[in-house]
């Protein structure tokens, strides 16, 4: 299993409020999380590096080799859920932490079976040799109306309200994530971004920058180059893992 990731503030925001961790909890079993924190100057990058590392934290405390997957689930839970209540409980506390939110997208690889945990719009996406996949559903107003047959994926891409989400680690007392599951073949790789990627870079770009590209490790630098070159308004957050 390979692995690479890369943040950048973009080309108008002075600040980067993306965070992400990797950990490998063993030669077979890797954990990838990536938030895109929100809030005023100073909380949006403490929302979403608390919201890392307390998640992270969580997991490598309670992973077992041998657990099954309802286990896996109920753990990636957990650790959301911890995760949710350390950042509302420090947004309460200080007053220049008002408000602060986070998303969260994150994935246990072990072995060929992957676990994907998401509250907002970060994305997992499977790439393959034959396309590319979203795996997760954001939470957000346009994929609502998108549900709702209101707007097309293509129209949500310009919609003025795409950057609203209507789930988020930390503004809430309670957080409720959904959690996917992939089983996944040789040389296929799973792609973790922020939406300040996937807002800019479409699923054929993907494709053809990590398929067809001159190799996978600089994958996420031509992912991230592509969205720069389009103004890179957002903080810009992809992590990339092949198996």
């Amino acid at each position: 299993m390979k692995y690479w990731g890369v943040t950048d503030p973009g080309c108008v925001r002075t600040q980067n409020q993306d965070a992400y961790q990797l950990e490998t909890l063993n030669k077979n079993t890797l954990l990838c999380v990536v938030c895109d924190g929100m809030g005023g100057a100073k909380s949006g990058n403490v929302a979403s590096s608390l919201a890392v590392d307390v998640f992270a934290q969580e997991v490598k405390r309670s992973w077992k080799s041998d657990m099954k997957q309802d286990e896996l689930d109920q753990m990636l839970q957990g650790a959301v859920k911890l995760a949710n209540f350390t950042v509302f409980d420090q947004s309460k506390q200080f007053d220049e932490f008002s408000g602060m939110g986070t998303t969260l997208v994150a994935v246990l690889v072990h072995g060929k079976y992957a676990t994907i945990v998401n509250v907002g719009d970060s994305r997992c996406y499977c790439v393959h040799k034959d396309g590319v996949s979203l795996l997760t559903t954001d939470h957000s107003v346009v994929q609502l109306m998108i549900q709702r047959g209101e707007l097309t994926p293509d129209q949500a891409r310009s919609f003025p309200g795409k950057n609203l989400i209507t789930r988020a680690i930390g503004t809430e007392t309670v957080v409720t994530p959904d959690i996917f599951h992939k089983k996944l073949e040789n040389n296929d790789c799973l792609l973790l971004c922020t939406d300040g990627l996937s807002n800019l870079v479409d699923e054929q770009e993907i494709l053809f920058e990590i398929v067809h590209g001159a190799d996978k490790q600089s994958g996420c630098e031509r992912l991230l180059e592509i969205a720069k070159k389009r103004g890179a308004p957002d903080n810009v957050t992809c992590v990339l893992v092949q198996v």
